[in-house]
């Protein structure tokens, strides 16, 4: 089936979520440790077709690239290597932390559920999917 997916990249894990099969909504998937993220990606493949991905592009609130965009920007072109026909579409990423905490809130989640911060990483992949779906 034909899959989006949301990428929330960090030094140390990155967030994933996928598209349903219409390209409609996001649902948090797994998060990865940084180091494994494209031998993930690859296994993932094989079982699903990934259509696009969206990556969450760190700003600043004035509109400038934030700090954590550097690494980013080392990503990209690792993803490109290995997904050469697959496009990247970048998302604004601000406010997708707070946002996930707050979801994990409303949701219900124990406190100290809400200190994993691969469930925020995750749920922040899917905010920024999301928001990239609600776009199209």
């Amino acid at each position: 089936m034909d899959r989006i997916i949301g990428i929330d990249y960090g030094k140390a894990r990155v967030g994933l979520a996928q598209s349903d099969p219409l390209g409609i909504f996001a649902s948090p998937l797994e998060t990865v440790p940084t180091a494994k993220i494209i031998d993930y990606l690859q296994k993932y493949s094989r079982t699903e077709t990934i259509v696009k991905f969206v990556v969450g592009y760190p700003l600043n609130l004035d509109g400038r690239h934030a700090e954590a965009a550097a690494d980013v920007d080392k990503f990209l072109p690792r993803l490109q290597q290995a997904f050469p026909a697959t496009p990247v579409a970048l998302e604004d990423e601000r406010f997708t932390s707070v946002l996930a905490h707050r979801a994990m809130i409303d949701g219900g989640m124990k406190k100290s559920d809400r200190r994993d911060k691969s469930s925020v990483d995750k749920i922040s992949a899917a905010i920024i999917l999301q928001s990239y779906l609600d776009k199209k």
